[in-house]
């Protein structure tokens, strides 16, 4: 999606995503009284929101409050859209950013156990033809409560320090690593 095909947020939409934000129970009505605005422009202008896709409602486990992994995984590759398409259908990626600078790509990973972040790197990452170089680093501490969607059921279908278990279990590896070796 370029940038001109993006939403573009006025002054009463930020005042709404600022107010849920800041309580996500409050009422058409709060919203509507805080703002100046009617209950009915609230609905439709938050139904908008959601429709469009700018605004989401996400569940989700607040990093700062659970024991957490997570790691930062700087790559840089000619094939960003393979780290892509890894990062669509792995349970342990949060997400996946493409950047400028000297590394191209930058994942978030979030497990359970350390060693299970490790096992991803090095097999989906550092093993493979498409990444040049790879860097890690774990997140020691938060500033900010940090809302993330952790795959917890998925993930444990997958063991990734089992590289037998990994390729059975993802759609990623099973397609991928087995054609590619």
């Amino acid at each position: 999606m370029t940038l001109s095909e993006k939403l573009h947020f006025d002054e009463v939409d930020r005042k709404i995503i600022t107010l849920l934000q800041e309580n996500p129970d409050m009422t058409h009505n709060e919203i509507a009284g805080l703002i100046g605005r009617s209950q009915p422009t609230i609905g439709i202008r938050l139904r908008k929101l959601l429709k469009s896709g700018a605004f989401l409602i996400q569940p989700g486990v607040n990093f700062r409050g659970v024991e957490l992994y997570m790691g930062r995984v700087n790559i840089q590759t000619k094939n960003p859209e393979k780290i892509f398409e890894l990062a669509e259908c792995c349970p342990f990626v949060l997400n996946c950013f493409s950047v400028s600078g000297d590394y191209n790509i930058v994942l978030l990973i979030v497990s359970t156990k350390l060693e299970y972040i490790d096992a991803i790197v090095n097999t989906h990452f550092r093993k493979s033809p498409h990444s040049n170089r790879v860097k890690v680093e774990i997140v020691l501490d938060i500033a900010k409560d940090f809302t993330i969607p952790v795959r917890f059921e998925e993930q444990q279908l997958h063991d990734p320090t089992n590289h037998k278990n990994c390729i059975e279990e993802c759609d990623f590896c099973h397609q991928y690593l087995l054609t590619e070796n």
